[in-house]
């Protein structure tokens, strides 16, 4: 695997990755667009991989998947399917593919849960689209796995946050908003948030599965969706009130009661430590306070 391609590559996790892994080729929409099959196959010909992380995806918050599920719906098939159609093609051994814990079950009877619970329920409605073409993702890679012996892997990493995110989006993930929000707030100030602020979420620090993917491109080599995930689970008032003391700021948080989301996805990260070793993930306090000191040197 002496060239490895990298899709989505001036995308959040792309950018970060390429911080560690500069000599890994690095395409985006700018260079390809990968929901069309000539653009995609023309890529693999130019590339010339000898192996594939596909990062590539449109993706959005609570509000952008409640209101466009047609977009998020096709534009991911479509991309995802001439990713690993053209792999393939091209006789590309190896694929590590990534999708996301919101492909499993809206509620399960136990947690943390576990990959095998991939297919026990469906996803939360607030994304429904964009999981469903996670889950066919999944589902492809597998194909070409059991029918022509490659090696086609996926992982599932939970909520991703930290530098180099997407602040200024107004249809940003709640990290990346929370941040912006505190940053500009001033003393004392009333910050009003989605939700009740009861659901419960596992954040990803991006440069901890930044350090991941090139240990799963080598080790990883089996059909499980590898759940990638950190040892906390917090509330999203739990999150405020870090955010809070980290700020200094003592504001005072509103929440407006409607778009709560899934009430809980966190997943088991147990298999990922049986295959990588015992895994120091970065704590929340800790990722914020990098988050926000890298949002405020960007203003």
């Amino acid at each position: 695997m002496k060239k490895v391609l990298v899709t989505g590559g001036s995308g959040f996790i792309g950018r970060r990755l390429a911080l560690l892994k500069p000599d890994w080729i690095y395409v985006s929409s700018a260079d390809y667009s990968l929901d069309s099959y000539e653009d995609t196959r023309l890529m693999y010909r130019d590339v010339r991989p000898d192996a594939v992380i596909h990062l590539a995806s449109l993706v959005g918050g609570i509000r952008a998947n409640k209101n466009n599920p047609v977009v998020f719906f096709e534009k991911n098939i479509l991309i995802n399917l001439n990713v690993i159609r053209c792999a393939f093609e091209h006789k590309i051994k190896r694929v590590l593919a990534s999708l996301s814990t919101c492909i499993f079950p809206d509620t399960l009877s136990h947690y943390p849960f576990n990959e095998s619970n991939i297919f026990e329920g469906s996803p939360s409605e607030t994304n429904l689209s964009y999981a469903m073409s996670k889950r066919a993702l999944y589902v492809h890679c597998n194909a070409y796995r059991k029918k022509f012996n490659l090696n086609y892997s996926t992982f599932s990493p939970s909520n991703v946050y930290g530098p180099g995110d997407h602040f200024l989006d107004p249809d940003s993930h709640f990290i990346a908003a929370l941040v912006r929000k505190l940053s500009h707030a001033k003393q004392g100030d009333e910050i009003e948030m989605w939700g009740t602020g009861n659901p419960l979420r596992q954040q990803l620090y991006v440069d901890d599965l930044v350090q991941i993917l090139p240990k799963l491109l080598i080790s990883h080599n089996n059909e499980t969706p590898l759940i990638i995930s950190p040892d906390e689970n917090l509330s999203i008032k739990e999150m405020c009130e870090i955010g809070n003391k980290i700020s200094q700021k003592d504001v005072r948080f509103k929440f407006s009661g409607g778009l709560d989301g899934q009430f809980r996805k966190d997943g088991s990260n147990a298999l990922l430590k049986d295959l990588i070793g015992n895994f120091k993930f970065t704590t929340f306090e800790e990722g914020f306070r990098k988050t926000y000191n890298h949002y405020n040197d960007l203003r």
